[in-house]
């Protein structure tokens, strides 16, 4: 009997949207085209479609901890990939997760997607959504914002600040910047190119792609889970990032639809 190949495993969290464009649908295809298996972790239940979230409702954090211990326990896990927490408890128990990973692994990649809210502005976290990811921002290797997560995370510019949350706006920020590597991506710009900008322990790059017609559901699902993936089966940062951008872009570029509005990315396999 011919021993089966063995594909590298990605620990993912994130929610699950009945719609089949984003989160765990988005990350299991992604992550699968990529090479590389998909160990899947749902944070939050949510209700929506292509265009809206309706309603979130968070997994017990002590479920969500007894599934992980099971595949931690069994299977080598080669990155893990971070989407909404659903909650602060949840992002608590992920993040001694990640730490129980890292006690035998210190170099194991972790991305972290930081979705404070749906496309449309819908909430995706009970509570406060940066509050939420507040455990996970010093455990990622990679931050893959967009213009305005990286906004509200305080990587890039912002007109005004609540001073009320000043204080606690600061502290994100700070840990945040400390992530040795972030990619913010450009696709809420305006503009016939998108700007991917990386910055990290080589420097400054960007990636310059031409801007695809339409919108999408679940883009930032299908970059970050592609990256995660290609670092699970041995990319270079860098490598990594130019693969995983050149994955989403095929994926965007032959999107369909499923209903009017936004369009479903098309994940197949390289």
């Amino acid at each position: 009997m011919t021993l089966a190949r063995m594909r590298p495993c990605v620990l993912v969290f994130a929610g699950l949207d009945p719609s089949g464009g984003a989160g765990i649908q988005a990350d299991i295809e992604a992550i699968g085209a990529n090479g590389a298996h998909a160990l899947t972790i749902v944070t939050a239940l949510t209700v929506q479609d292509n265009e809206r979230v309706h309603d979130v409702v968070p997994v017990d954090s002590a479920l969500l901890a007894r599934q992980a211990a099971v595949l931690i326990e069994r299977m080598p896990i080669r990155a893990v990939k971070l989407g909404i927490p659903g909650n602060r408890a949840n992002a608590e128990a992920i993040a001694g997760i990640v730490l129980k990973l890292r006690a035998d692994q210190p170099d194991l990649p972790v991305v972290l997607d930081p979705v404070l809210c749906s496309g449309r502005g819908d909430a995706l976290t009970r509570g406060n959504a940066l509050a939420a990811l507040a455990p996970l921002l010093d455990l990622a290797t990679l931050l893959v914002p967009n213009g305005p997560e990286a906004q509200a995370l305080g990587l890039l510019p912002v007109l005004e600040t609540d001073a009320d949350a000043a204080p606690v706006a600061q502290a994100i920020a700070a840990t945040a910047a400390r992530c040795p590597h972030l990619l913010i991506t450009g696709g809420h710009g305006d503009g016939e190119v998108v700007v991917n900008r990386w910055s990290g322990d080589a420097g400054v790059r960007e990636w310059r792609w031409q801007r695809l017609p339409g919108e999408f559901h679940g883009s930032g699902c299908t970059l970050a889970s592609s990256i995660a993936a290609r670092l699970a089966l041995g990319d270079t940062m860098e490598q990594a990032l130019e693969n995983g951008q050149r994955y989403c872009n095929q994926a965007l570029a032959d999107a369909y639809a499923i209903a009017p509005g936004q369009l479903i990315p098309r994940r197949m396999s390289l």
